[in-house]
């Protein structure tokens, strides 16, 4: 009897078969877990928002350092430093997470800033996020506004929110 070393023929052949069949699902598991993740910080950000625009004299913010730290110099004067903050520093910092790249843009600043709201006051926004490597860490891309309204593509690109608003013919999120 030989005192053998290594793998048959035949069990490589079957290692090669669920290899086969389970990485595309593995992939397939990992975008998924992606966009959920993306979608769950987009809702995130706009419950933030909302929640600004309340302490805000009715405007969102357009510096999104001043929802994490909303008693800061340039963000709303009279926020008290111990009252809760509405947003994390690390989706505030708009950098890749979960596979996508994020941007935030704030449009339509008011015509006079009230001395109780931030100076970075806006009347509307848009947050964008599209995957890093379309197929591999995502596959559609989504946008939000300041409606609450979140639509996206099929194909990964932007969305194309101009000037805080998301464009009409985008497909909803349902």
């Amino acid at each position: 009897m030989k005192n053998q070393k290594g793998f048959t023929l035949i069990e490589l052949l079957i290692i090669g078969i669920i290899a086969a069949i389970a990485i595309p699902s593995l992939l397939r598991a990992r975008v998924s877990a992606n966009e959920s993740a993306t979608l769950g910080d987009i809702r995130t950000l706009i419950s933030a928002q909302a929640a600004y625009q309340s302490a805000n004299g009715g405007f969102y913010d357009g510096n999104l350092s001043c929802l994490t730290s909303p008693s800061a110099a340039a963000c709303i004067p009279s926020y008290p430093s111990i009252a809760p903050t509405f947003l994390d520093s690390q989706l505030a910092a708009q950098s890749s997470k979960s596979g996508y790249n994020r941007s935030f843009f704030g449009a339509n600043p008011p015509n006079v800033v009230p001395p109780s709201s931030s100076a970075s006051s806006m009347s509307v926004y848009s947050y964008d996020a599209t995957p890093v490597n379309v197929g591999q860490t995502g596959v559609r891309g989504f946008a939000a506004d300041s409606s609450g309204r979140i639509c996206f593509t099929n194909d990964g690109t932007p969305v194309g929110a101009a000037n805080g608003v998301l464009p009409p013919n985008c497909q909803d999120l349902r």
